[in-house]
């Protein structure tokens, strides 16, 4: 199937936990979520409202130390930061790969480094920094589990 790509712009922190609420909202198990963008550019307040839109009440924190946190809300939201780890292999030793199958939502941070262990039902999401406050996000999926959730988030914002 075709990529598709939909372009947004966040003028906030809050705008950009909402849109990312809105993303959430739309998500079901087995999805994931591959985020890149350079460091402060919003990766994590868009995961906030990820959480947010799953009914995930608890604070959700970068995960860069402990390499993943599970959240419990209407699916359980497992927040990957992969940043640390140099190649693939230290990925899947780690076992998190095992979370791609479940039923949980997954969200990962700095996926990109690998593109090749990651599944085909992925929306990817880069970030750039356009101002102090501002940052447009390009999301981009081309499994139709992906290219469904965009022609709906594309509706609703």
């Amino acid at each position: 199937m075709k990529e598709i790509g939909v372009r947004y712009r966040t003028e906030s922190s809050r705008k950009t936990v909402g849109l990312g609420r809105k993303l959430g909202q739309l998500l079901h198990g087995g999805d994931l979520i591959v985020l890149t963008g350079e460091l402060g550019c919003g990766k994590t307040w868009f995961t906030k409202g990820i959480a947010l839109g799953l009914g995930i009440t608890e604070v959700v924190t970068s995960p860069s130390f402990a390499l993943m946190n599970a959240y419990e809300g209407v699916k359980t939201l497992f927040h990957m930061d992969v940043y640390r780890l140099e190649a693939a292999e230290d990925f899947l030793d780690t076992g998190l790969d095992e979370c791609f199958d479940g039923e949980g939502v997954v969200v990962m941070e700095w996926g990109d480094k690998w593109p090749e262990i990651l599944p085909a039902r992925r929306l990817n999401v880069a970030f750039k920094i356009v101002g102090e406050q501002s940052r447009e996000l390009v999301m981009t999926g081309e499994h139709p589990r992906m290219v469904e959730v965009l022609a709906a988030l594309d509706q609703d914002v």
